[in-house]
């Protein structure tokens, strides 16, 4: 990939010797470690967002279904009573 810009990171000087001499023992040059991390960021942050926006809109989803809702008391107990079912004991009085 042709270089097409300059991007400048201010950082202090220590970091900066310390990334570069990691970048020569990995013998890889540090521009290049540099646009790894910043592709893997970039794909983080779009990954972050997509889920974000599918779970809110699976809550919303659920906060417009028209059904009566299930009190947590209710769903807790019959979950209750399948485990007990599958492991033959009870778990919770």
């Amino acid at each position: 990939m042709a270089k097409e810009a300059v991007f400048t990171v201010k950082l202090e000087p220590e970091l900066r010797d310390a990334f570069a001499a990691e970048a020569e023992a990995a013998d890889r040059p540090a521009s290049q470690i540099v646009r790894e991390f910043m592709r893997e960021f970039v794909q983080r942050q779009r990954e972050a967002r997509e889920h974000d926006a599918w779970f809110r809109a699976e809550v919303q989803k659920a906060l417009d279904d028209p059904r009566s809702s299930i009190p947590h008391d209710a769903v807790m107990n019959e979950t209750r009573a399948i485990i007990d079912r599958l492991t033959g004991k009870k778990l919770r009085a």
